[in-house]
């Protein structure tokens, strides 16, 4: 027989936990289970991005983006605290190494500040020597208050604050189907059916499949981007003091390489950007034939690829050719040697795509009666997780 829940929340990863955690603090006693594919909580995207607790400093001003990362920061840090997962404020520097960056740089320090990041400063060569020693660059942006936190250390918080609350949490529970009923729906999943009158899905590189599950459209088709990291040597960790990040290139659709201190001493370089061959592929040889060719049939991908052929192809150069990605990081740092580099972890986001090749850049969250579906939540969506489950929580609360 089914099992009946006031909620059913899909996905198990860092929103998904966030939101599950946010209704049952604001609805004690409500039934709600979390259904996860995989044997463990964040075991995607949570589990394999840079650790970087975003400022808010590169979103569009007004953006959902912008106002869920600023507010998302503090109230992470906050949690934290609270809870005793640690975490850092590490500070960040935007580096401009050539004179055609720097208007660019200006627009995004006004743009930082227009979006309320608190602490930001424009900094000339001898203010980044003192922060970076061994960083060349001829102006900069610093933010004091980006930080890092093992964000799997967070999911795993957040899942014992859901089972405190008496919600459950099912791994190994991958869902097949979702059947509409008048007052509720059924979702089907190899370990049996729960039947609940709310369903809110975050399943991240799956978002686009069990949104259609639940009847929803297939648009935006999420296309997953691998991004591979070189790791220092540990002797070298001395070359990089906080994060080290670019100046965004606007021709190119993602950020670029940056160099990221971590918890536990480990320093990241990279990551690039190329596609996918599977949406679970985290490495080079991890290949699904039909999400292969579903990604490459998809006139969105087709649209794309055709705008940034000349970049896409940079990158994948950058993916196999070692020397060409330490030539990228020897911009920000020259002492670096092809020695230092080792191989390091790689994640893949799961990127909205719309149908005329644009990048979703938004967060996405469309709800229709009793499903509410969160389409699109890339980087900073870990940042920002408790403050979109505070948005997700008023959705459903407003929807009845």
């Amino acid at each position: 027989m089914a099992a009946g829940y006031d909620v059913a929340v899909i996905g198990a990863g860092i929103i998904g936990l966030a939101t599950a955690r946010e209704i049952l603090r604001r609805r004690p006693g409500c039934r709600l289970v979390v259904l996860e594919k995989e044997t463990a909580v964040g075991s995607h995207q949570t589990g394999h991005n840079s650790g970087v607790i975003h400022s808010g400093i590169y979103y569009a001003s007004g953006s959902l983006k912008a106002r869920a990362c600023v507010a998302g920061a503090s109230a992470l840090m906050r949690y934290c605290e609270e809870r005793g997962v640690p975490y850092e404020r590490s500070g960040k520097v935007i580096v401009a190494t050539a004179e055609s960056e720097l208007p660019r740089l200006e627009g995004l320090y006004r743009r930082g500040i227009a979006n309320g990041v608190p602490g930001l400063e424009l900094i000339g060569p001898e203010r980044l020597r003192e922060l970076e020693p061994h960083v060349v660059g001829i102006r900069a942006i610093w933010s004091p208050n980006t930080g890092i936190v093992d964000y799997s250390h967070v999911a795993s918080a957040l899942a014992e604050d859901v089972r405190s609350a008496d919600g459950e949490i099912r791994t190994g529970s991958e869902v097949v189907g979702i059947r509409r009923q008048p007052n509720a729906s059924v979702v089907e999943t190899a370990r049996g059916d729960s039947v609940a009158r709310s369903i809110v899905t975050c399943a991240g590189l799956y978002a686009d499949r069990v949104a259609a599950l639940a009847g929803g459209s297939h648009e935006p088709r999420i296309v997953p981007f691998r991004g591979d990291y070189y790791l220092l040597q540990p002797q070298c960790r001395h070359l990089v003091r906080s994060l080290i990040y670019p100046v965004p290139d606007p021709t190119f659709p993602f950020l670029g390489v940056h160099f990221t201190r971590h918890l536990n001493g480990d320093v990241s370089l990279g990551p690039n950007a190329v596609l996918a061959l599977a949406r679970e592929g985290y490495r080079r040889t991890d290949v699904a034939p039909r999400e292969l060719l579903e990604t490459l049939s998809y006139p969105g991908f087709v649209r794309l690829a055709a705008r940034y052929w000349r970049v896409g192809l940079a990158e994948i150069w950058r993916d196999l050719s070692k020397r060409a990605f330490l030539t990228s990081l020897r911009v920000y740092v020259p002492e670096l040697t092809a020695a230092d580099l080792l191989p390091g972890p790689s994640g893949v986001r799961a990127q909205a795509l719309a149908n005329d090749g644009k990048l979703i850049d938004d967060f996405v969250i469309e709800q229709s009666g009793g499903l509410l579906h969160v389409r699109n939540a890339p980087s900073p969506a870990a940042t920002s997780s408790l403050v979109i489950a505070s948005m997700i929580a008023d959705a459903l609360e407003q929807g009845g």
